[in-house]
């Protein structure tokens, strides 16, 4: 490990924030000059460590997956530029993986809860709506602070999407949850689950694809924001297409869902709800692709600088993580040029710092202005 790091280029704070001179010194940044001569010196653009907001490392399609594929997993987020995750489900415990200092730094939710035969079989903890609420004290001891729950899924019986449970146990839980000291967030496809969420004093919304605009005052009123998903968004026409023979009305609402993502979206961002990137990686969505999600929040209508804090500056405040900040932890990523004037290069960082080691980027050490002193 390099103990004296030396970041040459500009730092960006904030959003609108820039300036220069930052180092790290035995893992902590600074903003003041050293005695001793920097180890290594670094070039480039350099922003906190990206935030996944919904990311599901340990989960494969099936349920858990082995050690080392979970270790490649949090890899492939880590050199895409993400350093703090929020799980938000997984069948395996990662907790492992929050020790090891070259992995990114994992706010674990346990296993997602879902209604029996009522969602993907193997990721879940499964339970009938009597056990909701114990199942949910359950997770909020053993995650660090959030529990996920599905809010809605197809109902084979109606053909259609559909709650997961009652509304009012969903209260219940979610005040159980809060009374562990654990925020809840829940999966929401469908308009009306969204309603019955923030009855029940939801902490946020996972993929939001059935928001109106009659949720949105709710929304900032109860302080709720919302992480889309755009990249898993983008696989509802395949589901429709799968299911439109033997469900046509799932399909068409799926469709329609995914028809209207981005203008939801960013009619929600106008408004002035909270929006959060999230990859929702794991079991389908490949990991890795924080860059990619970034864009597409843009394409919904973020400005470049939004879309980015999106997956930076704001998310970490959100979750309780530092930026870039005097005595902070040295997790940082760079670029080989500003992301705000060219938001394509979040698809390849040059490299990045985790808590004050130097992590090299698959394939771009012939790339990197480095300079070993």
């Amino acid at each position: 490990m390099a103990e004296i790091i030396e970041f040459s280029g500009a730092v960006l704070t904030g959003p609108k924030e820039e300036r220069r001179g930052l180092w790290s010194v035995d893992g902590r940044l600074t903003f003041l000059p050293p005695a001793a001569a920097p180890d290594v010196v670094l070039d480039g653009w350099v922003l906190p460590g990206l935030v996944d907001a919904h990311c599901h490392v340990g989960l494969g399609k099936g349920g858990a997956v082995d050690d080392e594929t979970a270790r490649l997993q949090a890899a492939a987020d880590r050199n895409a530029g993400t350093l703090l995750i929020r799980d938000a489900g997984s069948a395996s415990d990662t907790r492992w993986l929050q020790r090891r200092t070259d992995m990114p730094r994992i706010i674990r939710a346990g296993r997602h809860i879902a209604r029996q035969r009522r969602y993907i079989p193997g990721l879940a903890e499964e339970v009938e709506p009597e056990d909701l609420v114990e199942a949910v004290r359950k997770q909020a001891r053993f995650g660090d602070g959030w529990v996920k729950i599905v809010g809605d899924w197809i109902d084979r019986s109606a053909g259609d999407l559909g709650p997961s449970f009652p509304a009012a146990i969903v209260k219940d839980a979610i005040s159980a949850a809060h009374a562990e000291g654990a925020r809840v967030t829940a999966h929401c496809f469908a308009e009306g689950t969204i309603d019955d969420m923030l009855d029940a004093g939801i902490d946020c919304i996972e993929h939001a694809t059935g928001l109106l605009p009659h949720h949105i005052p709710r929304l900032l009123d109860q302080g709720v924001p919302i992480v889309p998903t755009l990249i898993n968004i983008a696989t509802f026409p395949d589901i429709a297409k799968q299911a439109e023979a033997k469900f046509p009305r799932y399909a068409a609402h799926m469709t329609r869902l995914w028809e209207r993502r981005h203008e939801r979206v960013g009619e929600a961002f106008d408004a002035g709800v909270r929006v959060y990137a999230g990859t929702d990686a794991g079991s389908v969505i490949k990991h890795g692709r924080i860059g990619e999600e970034i864009l597409e929040l843009h394409r919904a209508g973020l400005p470049t600088g939004a879309a980015l804090d999106a997956a930076c500056w704001s998310a970490r405040e959100w979750l309780g993580a530092d930026g870039i900040s005097e005595g902070a932890s040295a997790d940082v990523v760079l670029y080989p040029e500003d992301p705000r004037a060219s938001l394509e290069v979040v698809l390849n960082p040059r490299c990045t710092v985790l808590r004050g080691i130097f992590q090299e980027v698959a394939g771009i050490r012939n790339k990197l202005k480095l300079q070993v002193i």
